[in-house]
């Protein structure tokens, strides 16, 4: 099964730790990142700032009005310092689409929908553990090798050295993996069977092309010739698992919510 949920607290640091590995590589050698939707943002950063001969500062989230405990779930704590380092990855991610956008960061909005996902977060990980879900070291082991390569390091060893710097031994990531391989196996349990029939990948094919023509007819992308439909097969495939893997894991986590003992604190 494809890799739909990252825990959202190494999801963060992740991103804190891609986006200053690729201004890195950008200060050498003037080149761009080269895979993932975080790195593509940052490569217009990394031009808009070429442009004006320094890349623009970015700013430091607010964090004063944070409480020591953030929010209560079943009588587990999380905490300022699990919230704070959740929220400043993706606060960091957000103020680079600003960048590009030019809309401000709704920090309220954003600490609001952060809490959330990560009471949603502990909940599926609660509901693991209730399951007996077990993870091997196997899975982990994998996962970690998906996440150096999906983030362009050489090696684990480069992996682990990198968020060694933001705080998060060794240890702690194989004990957040672990975590991740247990939900995933919920959810998969939960969502059942979830590959595509033909119908629906046709469906979703057409529908693309579709939202392309459209677009192209209002002279927004270039005019070219659509992908034939065994060329993205793959593509939608993945995509509309995971769509259901989704909607499993939201359809678990609201009726989890829905019978919990959950206090947010912001």
């Amino acid at each position: 099964m494809k890799k739909w949920l990252t825990m959202i607290s190494l999801a963060a640091t992740m991103l804190a730790v891609s986006a200053c590995g690729d201004e890195s590589a950008e200060g050498e050698n003037g080149e761009g990142a080269e895979n993932g939707e975080s790195q593509t943002a940052e490569e217009g950063q990394a031009s808009e700032g070429a442009e004006g001969g320094e890349a623009p500062e970015m700013p430091e989230p607010d964090l004063e009005d944070v409480p020591d405990v953030v929010a209560e779930v079943n009588g587990e704590e999380i905490t300022k310092e699990e919230f704070e380092q959740v929220y400043t990855g993706q606060f960091q991610q957000a103020s680079m689409m600003q960048e590009m956008t030019g809309e401000e960061v709704n920090e309220d909005e954003l600490k609001q929908q952060i809490a959330d996902g990560m009471v949603s977060e502990r909940l599926l990980i609660q509901e693991a553990e209730n399951r007996d879900i077990s993870a091997s070291e196997e899975d982990v082991d994998a996962m970690i090798s998906e996440i150096t390569e999906a983030n362009g390091m050489e090696s684990e060893e480069d992996f682990f050295a990198a968020m060694e710097e933001s705080g998060m031994s060794e240890d702690d990531i194989r004990a957040e993996l672990e975590k991740q391989v247990k939900v995933e196996g919920l959810i998969a349990e939960e969502a059942g069977d979830v590959e595509p029939t033909d119908e629906e990948l046709q469906e979703a094919y057409d529908e693309q092309i579709a939202a392309r023509e459209e677009a192209q007819s209002e002279g927004e992308g270039e005019e070219t010739e659509p992908p034939a439909f065994e060329d993205v097969k793959p593509q939608i495939e993945e995509q509309l698992v995971r769509e259901k893997e989704a909607e499993a894991a939201q359809g678990l986590s609201e009726d989890l919510r829905e019978d919990a003992d959950v206090t947010v604190n912001l």
